[in-house]
């Protein structure tokens, strides 16, 4: 009898791969809805990007990446004019440094050029796992799951994760997620939250993933 009882991980994968199938087919081609063509370009926008919309990145970023061409040029900026460059994303003084720190990394450890290495990339100034994992698997197509607000969000009310730590939750995601999916995953959720799922009246009723959802405070 003991040899018929599920293996709560395995129930657990089995959930995993069924949400993963699911989502994919939702969103086949989900990709970031930041504007970059390289690796530095995807590394300036994600830093930009805290707290502030894609959208005011994506303006903000059509005219800085035409100033700014590589990491040198924001090692050696003006950090005043860099602030107004960026001013509109926000936190922009916080941000402007960061971006001339992290860049004045990259000459002086990498040449210049963005690291595809996790560790590498976290050490950094102002990149963290989740945004180390998102230029991995955006920049470099590796296989990366990364914890942004709105896949801590969904991930917790799909019931695939339970933690409210960033880190633990990549953890719990990555241990049920198909390996070779976790890109497509990751920009799907990214994507399911910030459309269906969302933190404020999410759209329970038209959801894709509703019967797949045990989330107990669904609307509809």
């Amino acid at each position: 009898m003991s040899g018929s009882r599920q293996n709560p991980a395995s129930g657990q994968q089995q959930r995993g791969a069924a949400i993963t199938r699911r989502l994919l087919a939702l969103y086949p081609e989900a990709r970031l809805e930041l504007d970059y063509a390289t690796p530095l370009e995807l590394l300036v926008a994600l830093i930009l990007a805290a707290q502030c919309t894609d959208e005011r990145v994506n303006q903000v970023t059509r005219i800085l990446f035409r100033k700014y061409r590589d990491a040198r040029d924001y090692a050696h900026a003006d950090v005043a004019e860099l602030e107004r460059d960026i001013r509109s994303t926000g936190f922009y003084k916080r941000k402007a440094r960061t971006l001339i720190a992290c860049c004045r990394r990259l000459l002086e450890a990498h040449h210049g050029a963005v690291p595809d290495d996790l560790e590498a990339l976290t050490r950094l100034p102002g990149v963290g796992r989740k945004t180390a994992n998102l230029v991995r698997a955006c920049a470099f197509g590796h296989q990366a799951i990364a914890v942004d607000t709105h896949v801590k969000r969904v991930s917790r009310r799909l019931g695939l994760a339970t933690s409210e730590d960033p880190d633990h939750i990549e953890a719990e995601l990555t241990a049920v997620v198909p390996r070779r999916h976790w890109r497509a995953f990751t920009l799907a959720l990214i994507l399911h939250g910030r459309y269906v799922c969302t933190a404020r009246h999410p759209r329970c009723p038209t959801c894709g993933l509703n019967d797949l959802c045990p989330w107990p405070d669904k609307t509809g």
